[in-house]
């Protein structure tokens, strides 16, 4: 996995759920305003104590995420 030293886990916060920097910003939150259509403007509007990096790092986690590989049994 690439670095993504912005996410961090801690069980004191949001329990435990990838969050930004230690804040109570969960990565959930940008992927999902980021999937609505949010530009990272409007975000960093909203949200002023998070970084361009926050929001980038916040979807490639997402995509590590999603590189998943699912299994049906079935030889191609």
């Amino acid at each position: 996995m690439q670095q993504l030293d912005r996410i961090t886990f801690d069980r004191q916060i949001m329990n435990g759920q990838a969050c930004i920097r230690g804040m109570r910003i969960p990565a959930s939150l940008i992927i999902n305003l980021v999937a609505h259509s949010k530009s990272t403007a409007e975000i960093l509007e909203e949200y002023p104590d998070l970084e361009p990096e926050d929001i980038r790092q916040a979807l490639a986690y997402a995509a590590w995420l999603a590189q998943e590989q699912v299994y049906t049994g079935k030889s191609a």
